[in-house]
């Protein structure tokens, strides 16, 4: 029975693994509902925030990260880079930052159904403090 148990362990603990791995691979892509801001304060990268740059807030993905962002409803894209933390509002998968709204055509709506992918990952490393 005890090997049983642990060959039984052991495909879970497979499959386990398989699932995150693939959930990770698919961290850098995804489709979703998107918003956009524009506030005066400082974003969790530490840089102020400024909406006429092409920015965007993910929850995860590395500051830095330029990620091309495409609205569903009219296919038009444009590339931002990661510099902030969010969005906060349960469903919403990006915020962009008014002038990427702006070129994705979605400022008078507010939101918008967007499909995302990056271009290219992060080089930035952090720096740790001695």
């Amino acid at each position: 029975m005890t090997t049983i148990r642990r060959s039984t362990y052991a495909a879970a603990a497979i499959a386990a693994f398989a699932l995150l791995g693939s959930a990770e691979a698919n961290a850098g892509s995804g489709c979703g509902h998107a918003s956009w801001y524009a506030m005066g304060t400082k974003t969790a990268s530490g840089e102020r925030m400024n909406p006429s740059q092409l920015t965007a807030a993910h929850r995860s993905l590395p500051f830095g990260t330029k990620v091309k962002v495409t609205n569903k409803r009219n296919g038009k894209s444009v590339v931002v880079r990661i510099n902030d933390r969010g969005p906060f509002i349960r469903g919403r998968v990006l915020d962009v930052s008014k002038a990427a709204a702006k070129n994705i055509g979605m400022i008078a709506s507010g939101t918008a159904q967007v499909c995302y992918q990056i271009v290219n990952a992060s080089t930035q490393v952090a720096a740790i403090d001695g």
